[in-house]
């Protein structure tokens, strides 16, 4: 049912700008009486990270920054949902336009900036919930901030008590300087700290499982420094990929492609399943990997297992193929 009314309303969401489209998706959701979804079948169960996903299709961050229908994502079949990013304080992110559509290429270019409404507001709107689910809390540190390893430590204090796992985010093109903290020694304190901090924390509670996500940009000294630390300090594992600043030569829409800003959706799937394939053989199976960029089908959800995703996640792709992409997938798996 769904699936048909975005068939529908599609064409209208495409002559909007399209944050205004996003922000009026969100609405939808929040105001659709969407019924819960029919039990997963067991078969479509994985077990990563300590947890019990019921499938292996989650929601990644960027979609539902500020918390505001996880429990309609859930609904829409999603096995698992991550929010975010958040920092700290509230952010208004870069200036608009920042957000383009690429359709000949299923593509999208973003800029945001890390724009939430900060720790107070989205935990304010988690701890009111009423749903369950597996949900990632994907956390950031504030563009102005002196020490960033602190914001991120201070993530995971924040939402201890409604986290699932968390996401350190350094992998977002569009914050200045975000991208250095995958260099080793930066990386090295960065992972100290939320070690210790989400260890400091589980002495009152449950020790939530502490993920790390990266660019599909990095080359293979880089990704060979990264999966060396995050092993090092006993990771629980990593998402691979965030988007890309590189530009395939194959993309249509030459002019959209000048915009500034990280690319994701289809265009994205060969270089990030790339590096992931990299990530896995560097793994070894010491900890899951989630895959995603440019999921856009059964094939491409396949693909990413077979490189070395336990789990996957979309974004992009829900533009344009809907939430009925969810379900196409999951029967396909």
């Amino acid at each position: 049912m769904i699936g048909a009314a975005f068939a529908l309303i599609r064409p209208l969401l495409f002559r909007m700008d399209p944050e205004l489209a996003h922000e009026r998706t969100l609405a939808a959701l929040r105001g659709l009486p969407i019924p819960p979804p029919p039990a997963d079948p067991s078969s479509l169960g994985v077990k990563a990270f300590g947890l019990d996903f019921p499938n292996r299709v989650g929601v990644a961050a960027g979609f539902d920054k500020n918390a505001e229908v996880v429990d309609p994502l859930f609904r829409l079949g999603f096995g698992f949902v991550e929010i975010g990013s958040v920092t700290p304080r509230p952010q208004e992110g870069n200036p608009r336009p920042r957000l383009f559509r690429l359709p000949a290429d299923e593509g999208v270019i973003n800029r945001f900036g890390f724009n939430n409404q900060g720790h107070a507001a989205v935990l304010a709107r988690l701890k009111a919930r009423k749903g369950r689910g597996i949900l990632g809390v994907n956390v950031g540190a504030n563009k102005d901030s002196e020490d960033k390893a602190a914001d991120y430590a201070a993530g995971i204090v924040a939402f201890a008590p409604v986290a699932s796992y968390f996401t350190l985010n350094v992998s977002s093109p569009n914050t200045p300087g975000l991208r250095n903290l995958q260099k080793r020694e930066a990386l090295d304190e960065l992972l100290a700290r939320a070690v210790e901090t989400r260890d400091s924390v589980a002495l009152n509670g449950a020790r939530r499982p502490l993920l790390l996500k990266i660019a599909p940009d990095v080359t293979l000294a880089e990704l060979d420094d990264i999966v060396d630390r995050a092993l090092a300090h006993g990771l629980d594992g990593m998402i691979v990929s965030n988007t890309t600043i590189s530009r395939p030569e194959s993309l249509k829409e030459k002019a959209l492609a000048g915009e500034t800003g990280g690319l994701s959706g289809a265009p994205l799937f060969e270089l990030s399943t790339r590096v992931l394939a990299e990530t896995a053989k560097r793994v070894a199976g010491k900890f899951p990997l989630i895959g995603v960029g440019g999921i856009h089908s059964v094939r491409t959800a396949k693909a990413k297992i077979e490189a070395g995703a336990t789990l996957v996640q979309l974004y992009s792709s829900l533009v344009y193929k809907g939430p009925g992409l969810v379900t196409e997938i999951k029967r396909g798996l």
